[in-house]
């Protein structure tokens, strides 16, 4: 698997959304070995990190040849943004094409805990 890459968040002290969408993911059923494909949409609001769209790209073609539920690879792929860059918050939405007469969304969503600045007595 490619690793993710960053850069430095350049308005890190505004809140502001970032969206990418993928719309030829490819993984494989783990069960029947046939091929997945789904339209990912990656949205995060950056803290001090943002991801580099070519090594996501890279990233997410590694998954072409994995057998991998839905379920697993949209929380796979939330859990190694999160880790790569630590944002404020974070959604990861699959959207799965028909297979046998049923198409299937697998949402997982990050946000990070608010750091308490307030003086303890």
């Amino acid at each position: 698997m490619s690793p993710l890459e960053t850069f430095s968040n350049p308005q890190p002290g505004r809140d502001y959304q970032v969206e990418h969408t993928c719309h030829e993911f490819t993984s494989v059923c783990p069960r029947t070995g046939q091929p997945d494909f789904a339209t990912l949409r990656i949205r995060y609001v950056p803290d001090r990190l943002c991801v580099e769209l070519k090594s996501l790209k890279l990233y997410l073609q590694g998954y072409r040849d994995q057998g991998i539920f839905f379920e697993a690879v949209v929380n796979r792929i939330l859990d190694d943004l999160v880790a790569a860059m630590k944002p404020r918050r974070l959604t990861v939405e699959g959207d799965f094409r028909v297979r046998g007469g049923i198409s299937s969304v697998v949402t997982a969503s990050y946000e990070a805990r608010r750091r308490d600045t307030r003086r303890k007595p």
